[in-house]
């Protein structure tokens, strides 16, 4: 009889220590929960994870800004001239050589986009000033050209080109 009771024993003590681990192994999820869900993009973000610009109002030689991902995007419709110079631009001369060709839609030269985020250290460079009517960045005086690329200065690279398609003659998505 002594047998039968210490086997009672050992599984309600069995039964008590599954109920203990699963209610603590709950109780870890939920405190950890929150804390992971904090690390995700909030809504904002995640709405703005591509958009739809159009450049139907957009003049030749004007630039327009909008906000991608919390981002500034430069979108430049480019003049001949503007085009003519990037494209004619000696890659020895550059820091971060690319050619203009590479920073374009085929066929749609005249439109730049670019994130308008300077590479040195994450300022917002000014449009139309600087040494090669580009960019300039004035917080630590980073150039670059019409084409967004890096020609004097801190900065390291070239202006970033996101992902973006035409989805008509005057309408891009941006990511």
């Amino acid at each position: 009889m002594s047998e039968i009771k210490n086997k009672d024993k050992t599984t309600r003590r069995d039964f008590l220590t599954t109920v203990t681990a699963t209610v603590g192994a709950v109780g870890v999820g939920a405190a950890v929960l929150p804390v992971i869900s904090q690390m995700n993009p909030d809504s904002s973000v995640k709405a703005l994870a591509s958009i739809e610009v159009d450049l139907s109002k957009v003049k030749e030689g004007q630039e327009i800004t909008v906000l991608w991902r919390g981002k500034p995007v430069f979108i430049k419709r480019r003049t001949k001239e503007e085009i003519q110079k990037a494209q004619q631009t000696n890659l020895k001369d550059l820091k971060d050589p690319q050619e203009d060709k590479l920073r374009v839609k085929k066929g749609k030269d005249e439109w730049l986009v670019v994130v308008g985020v300077c590479t040195h250290l994450g300022c917002v460079p000014i449009g139309g000033k600087g040494d090669y009517n580009g960019w300039f960045c004035p917080c630590h005086g980073s150039h670059y050209d019409t084409s967004g690329r890096i020609r004097k200065g801190p900065a390291p690279t070239n202006l970033e080109v996101p992902q973006y398609e035409f989805v008509s003659n005057d309408k891009i998505k941006i990511g």
